[in-house]
């Protein structure tokens, strides 16, 4: 604000210059011409009349005649050049601004030079003032511009120390602490809107560490309690039951590996890391080879799976990972919904869906069964990681498909929509 109303003023004090230097001239060309006019028309006595007629408050004008001074000085001043040549010069006279600086030069004319010259002092004194002016302008400015800036800075970083402050009980594990959001809804309410989004990720990303955290421990404490416990009495057993343990043993060993490769791979797939050998393939004929893979366990289990294809549809994906996915989805479907239950597994276009009868998954557990190692308290006696649906879920998201899961009253409708 400084140096721009600075600039202005600077412009506006050359243009003041450059106004006053034209009206000089402009009235001194002026008078020139009239003095040389009146010259070649009267004689020596009238232009002598002349000169002394004319206004000092208007115009200085000095003729040496062959006797004396005519006009307003009572001596030329010397060194004074030809116009439009100027020089200023000093007189003094008897009024109460007793000493005026003028401006003028000699002009000839048929009965000798004449001096021309108007009074600049008042332009000069009005310059002088508006220096003054200016010069106390850009003070009040620059003193106006500190202060409010002061202020303004201050209610900045008002905001800033105490988003800082914020910032370090949350570095220190207070990670429900939130930025403070005002009314003015300016940038710094939406950096403070976006950083609360991004604590709010980080909140529920380390609950669910924490969250898978304690789904290891709990689901990995009894096999590895069991092996401890099968190892120590081996000690004590016959060398058939010691053969018998360590198939026991092995087993328990072979659960909690794949329980960490499933980890693994679900993170490959999630994160891109497993390139896919994509296909384009059948999703009738995908549900038909589900079909016959199932079909045999259901029957073990007194179950009746049933297919139904409405109409064909072509995906491009990978065809192991589908399948895995969908016979993940049946083998659930049968592992849970018991004995003697009913699956339907209903193709219609770029849809399928796998319905059962069985008791199904209450409506707040519905998103929560896709996170990692999350088995519903009712499933914790049945063997499993708690993987399944996760991988379903990621091996359907790399291949653009939705999963939705809602009730069938009863039992679970799992739909899947590429």
């Amino acid at each position: 604000m400084t140096v721009i109303i600075g600039a202005l003023l600077f412009a506006l004090y050359r243009q003041l210059i450059i106004e006053q230097q034209y009206q000089v001239t402009q009235y001194l060309e002026s008078e020139t011409q009239r003095y040389q006019q009146l010259a070649l028309t009267v004689d020596r006595r009238s232009f002598a009349a002349q000169i002394r007629a004319a206004d000092p408050q208007t115009a200085l004008i000095a003729w040496r005649n062959s006797y004396d001074m005519v006009g307003a000085l009572s001596f030329m001043p010397e060194g004074m050049p030809m116009l439009p040549q100027t020089r200023d010069f000093p007189i003094l006279t008897g009024g109460p601004d007793k000493l005026h600086i003028l401006t003028g030069g000699l002009v000839m004319t048929r009965y000798g030079p004449v001096l021309i010259a108007t009074r600049t002092d008042n332009l000069a004194t009005l310059i002088d003032k508006f220096i003054s002016a200016a010069a106390t302008a850009v003070m009040l400015t620059i003193v106006l511009t500190l202060a409010l800036g002061y202020l303004f800075s201050k209610a900045i970083l008002r905001r800033l120390v105490q988003y800082n402050r914020l910032s370090e009980q949350i570095e220190r594990g207070h990670y429900d602490t939130r930025l403070p959001l005002s009314w003015r809804q300016d940038e710094f309410d939406m950096l403070a809107l976006q950083f609360n989004n991004v604590l709010d990720i980080l909140e529920n990303n380390l609950m669910a560490v924490r969250g898978v955290t304690d789904n290891i421990a709990h689901d990995l404490r009894t096999p590895l309690s069991h092996i401890r416990i099968g190892i120590e009495e081996l000690a004590t057993k016959s060398p058939d039951e010691i053969s018998e343990g360590c198939a026991i043993l092995t087993e328990e060993l072979d659960h909690c590996l794949a329980t960490f490769d499933a980890m693994l791979s679900l993170t490959r797939i999630e994160e891109g890391q497993q390139t896919l050998d994509l296909q384009e393939l059948s999703l009738a004929q995908l549900c038909t080879d589900l079909l016959e893979m199932a079909d045999a366990v259901a029957e073990s289990n007194e179950q009746t799976l049933s297919l139904s294809l409405l109409a064909d549809h072509k995906v491009h994906g990978d065809k192991y990972l589908l399948f895995q996915a969908l016979y993940n989805l049946v083998d659930n479907a049968m592992k849970y919904s018991g004995q003697g239950a009913r699956i339907d597994i209903i193709q219609s276009g770029a849809q399928i869906k796998i319905c059962d009868n069985g008791p199904g998954i209450p409506d707040d557990s519905k998103e929560r069964v896709f996170e990692r190692l999350v088995r519903l308290d009712p499933s914790r006696h049945l063997q499993g990681t708690g993987l399944g649906l996760s991988m379903v879920k990621a091996i359907l998201s790399r291949h653009n498909a939705q999963i939705t899961l809602s009730d069938n009253h009863p039992g679970l409708v799992v739909t899947i929509q590429f």
